[in-house]
């Protein structure tokens, strides 16, 4: 099947890199606004996938994108250009968002003018708001990456921590893909073992200083990545390979997913079932009081970004 990438910078290169590596579409179509980048980069990638299942990969145009399953959006202003990289600064990704939506528009348009049945899968920060931007431009299947690569974070953190392997670990991370995201502690758990319980054998103390060490370095993950390398690439890039694989190979596999939900009236993540038509179903998880409280404040946080939006 084929997939297109819009936007051929540093994540639009990881994804492209893990998609070749998985080998789960059998044609990738680059597209930037300037021509020669998405070239050499397609020119560079097909070589070393020949060590990687069969797949074709060229730079194109929008035409190109005709019958494609499935189109990353990855252009726009990132954190690091877009001035998004200050810990005590409450808007986060938010901050990025007018940028993103101008550019958002100029890209819409001619996507639906030759692949209009597209999924559209948002990468660009802040990718849930962003999501509603493509809905409201009249793009009505769209997802955001949302809290995927946050719940990866977080057990990643977690199984650090605890001293045991990341693929033991099951947690989530809901709402907002930004500062408002909501850290489900209630059921986090390592092989059916809730964390709370094994945080319970500790003092008050040692257990809220775990908990808000851990969301600090979840949260700030990216600024801490910017601060190194320049760019979050790698990981999220991953991510979208991933997605896609979930939905070509339409493997109803349940993941915190953006995708926009009447009962909020924007899109957040919450655990959704993935498949080929794209979310299928959303499950609605246990959540404590607290994470209940804090979800609602991630909803409020995303309806006034939505409500200032100019489409």
């Amino acid at each position: 099947m084929k997939i297109g990438i819009i936007g051929t910078g540093a994540v639009g290169a990881a994804s492209l890199m893990a998609l070749a590596m998985r080998g789960c579409a059998t044609e990738i179509v680059l597209i930037n606004r300037t021509p020669e980048k998405a070239h050499g980069m397609a020119t560079d990638i097909r070589y070393g996938a020949t060590l990687s299942p069969s797949v074709v990969v060229r730079a194109g145009d929008y035409a190109d994108l005709k019958d494609a399953a499935l189109v990353m959006i990855t252009a726009g202003a990132n954190e690091k250009s877009g001035g998004a990289t200050d810990r005590s600064d409450r808007s986060g990704r938010l901050r990025l968002l007018d940028t993103n939506v101008a550019v958002y528009r100029d890209i819409i348009s001619q996507l639906d003018a030759v692949a209009p049945d597209a999924l559209a899968l948002v990468v660009t920060d802040p990718p849930d708001p962003l999501a509603d931007a493509v809905r409201l431009m009249g793009h009505h299947r769209v997802l955001s990456t949302g809290t995927y690569l946050d719940s990866l974070r977080f057990g990643f953190h977690l199984a650090r921590r605890l001293g045991v392997s990341p693929g033991s670990v099951s947690a989530q991370v809901l709402g907002e893909h930004g500062t408002s995201e909501v850290f489900v502690w209630s059921s986090a758990q390592v092989n059916g073992v809730l964390v709370e319980a094994l945080l319970a054998r500790r003092s008050k103390e040692e257990s809220a200083g775990f908990r808000s060490e851990i969301e600090k370095e979840v949260r700030y993950a990216n600024i801490t990545i910017i601060e190194g390398i320049g760019a979050s690439q790698y990981g999220i890039g991953m991510v979208c390979a991933r997605i896609a694989e979930m939905i070509l190979r339409d493997e109803r596999a349940v993941i915190p997913i953006g995708c926009y939900n009447a009962e909020y009236d924007v899109t957040l993540s919450l655990p959704s079932i993935i498949g080929r038509a794209g979310v299928l179903d959303v499950l609605q998880p246990e959540l404590s009081a607290d994470e209940r409280d804090g979800l609602l404040r991630s909803v409020d946080t995303l309806r006034a970004a939505v409500g200032r939006m100019k489409i």
